[in-house]
């Protein structure tokens, strides 16, 4: 099965920042378990993500549903866009490393979920909704599974003030599991990155991917 690494730090180039240390843990263990197989790289801001503005997917969306003629550059951005959805759906395995800013995700993040949460792509839209009220169902659910390595300054999961702020994987998981259909999500956390030392948070990070990789390949 193929797997897609997503990097969703904006400083995407420094091995220093803990999402980035566990990116790097992630790839030597895939490569260790897995070394015939290929690990496809995407690194969101090393590219212009579509964002759902004018001239770009709002404005392609609102032409795609009238039959309008899309410009040269809105047809070369719904490209990009294509491209991007075609190739999450053609790995089963999903990887991202994201750091936590403000509370949430790095925003190129959310800009690649408006490519790849398509209706009647990776999810589509119910003719009656279900008993529980929803309203759709996920088209992504041949074994499709996705890890999240994350990093935050501040730990989340205790029973304190910051564990109700812990919306971020909350959100992911939602739209992944909730929405497309996807098997399973994991997460594997670095926490406390602003208060503790560096040891303690990547030894404890590590056991953690140890464990979730092992059941993310079973």
């Amino acid at each position: 099965m193929k797997t897609l690494l997503i990097n969703a730090h904006p400083d995407y180039q420094n091995p220093a920042h803990y999402s980035l240390k566990l990116k790097t843990a992630f790839e030597e263990r895939y490569h260790k378990a897995f070394p015939q197989e290929e690990l496809t790289s995407l690194t969101l801001y090393a590219q212009d993500i579509p964002r759902i503005k004018e001239g770009q997917l709002q404005s392609i969306w609102a032409k795609q549903a009238t039959g309008t003629a899309l410009t040269t550059e809105e047809a070369l951005v719904a490209k990009t866009s294509q491209d991007l959805l075609q190739q999450f759906k053609e790995h089963q395995r999903i990887v991202i490393a994201s750091p936590l800013h403000n509370f949430n995700i790095p925003s190129a993040l959310k800009d690649y979920l408006d490519n790849i949460l398509i209706a009647r792509e990776t999810f589509r839209y119910l003719d009656t909704p279900q008993a529980d009220g929803k309203a759709s169902t996920g088209l992504m659910t041949e074994d499709y599974r996705m890890l999240v390595l994350y990093a935050s300054g501040s730990i989340y999961t205790e029973n304190d003030f910051y564990q109700d702020l812990d919306f971020a994987p909350k959100y992911l998981k939602a739209m992944f599991q909730g929405v497309m259909g996807f098997d399973q999500v994991a997460i594997v956390r670095a926490e406390g990155t602003a208060t503790l030392p560096e040891e303690a948070i990547m030894t404890k990070a590590t056991q953690q991917l140890a464990e979730r990789f092992e059941a993310f390949y079973r």
